[in-house]
């Protein structure tokens, strides 16, 4: 008889467990927050800057072990610590695997990651070089390409992916790529949780959409997202929305 497959899913959903005094709970989409499941391949948070997303998505990165500005789990290094105590109230159901690989990617702190990178291998040792499994040093990289080049070379497969607004620094085709990246992992037994404000990247098709907003956070279906129907509006009609500006 064979054994009972286990399906792969490293977070099955997020639950806020208590409220708290000031920030971030001063946020409608934290305050009102219950329980969030999440897809076993990839979920997205949407929303408008200051609803949230970041924010709680730093907490699960947190809560699971990662460093607070980036890195793998192996990373422990702070330059400002800025991160709320959102991680203290959340909980993760986990499923019954463990992730054999990791990465929390943030846009706004990946040069502190690329240098401790750069710090690390300048201590001798006998083990091989970090930067090689970045595909070289980073900060030799335009800020894109650095990007990518973590895309292309330090996600491995069987991981848990946890990315901060990743197309901060990569161009449209880049970010086309970027998707054929996460089929890839995804088919490797990956699972992504994205924040976002691409609607490329929201187009992924096995995935779920999180709308944070003073609301609530919305479960949304990707063509009723106000990021694809702005896109969508804008590239048919730039003319006419240019007016509308004065422009």
């Amino acid at each position: 008889m064979g054994g009972i497959k286990l399906e792969l899913q490293y977070i099955r959903s997020i639950t806020l467990t208590e409220q708290g005094e000031g920030y971030p709970f001063t946020i409608p989409a934290i305050k009102a927050m219950q329980k969030l499941n999440l897809h076993k391949n990839v979920t997205f948070f949407i929303g408008e800057n200051g609803t949230g997303k970041s924010t709680l998505l730093e907490a699960i990165a947190v809560n699971y072990g990662f460093n607070p500005e980036g890195g793998s789990r192996n990373f422990n290094f702070g330059t400002y610590e800025s991160h709320s105590i959102l991680h203290e109230k959340i909980l993760l159901a986990k499923g019954p695997v463990l992730a054999k690989d990791g990465y929390f990617l943030r846009a706004e702190s990946y040069y502190n990651v690329a240098s401790e990178i750069e710090r690390l291998d300048n201590i001798p040792c006998d083990l091989p070089a970090i930067k090689g499994a970045y595909g070289g040093c980073l900060h030799n990289f335009s800020h894109g390409e650095s990007f990518f080049a973590l895309l292309q070379n330090r996600l491995f497969g069987n991981g848990l992916y946890l990315l901060d607004e990743p197309e901060a620094a990569l161009s449209p085709m880049r970010q086309i790529e970027m998707l054929s990246i996460i089929d890839s992992l995804v088919k490797r037994n990956s699972q992504f949780i994205i924040a976002t404000h691409s609607p490329i990247l929201l187009s992924y098709p096995h995935s779920t959409i999180y709308a944070f907003s003073e609301d609530g956070i919305t479960k949304t279906p990707y063509v009723d997202t106000e990021h694809y129907r702005t896109t969508k509006y804008f590239l048919n009609n730039h003319e006419e929305a240019l007016m509308e500006l004065n422009i």
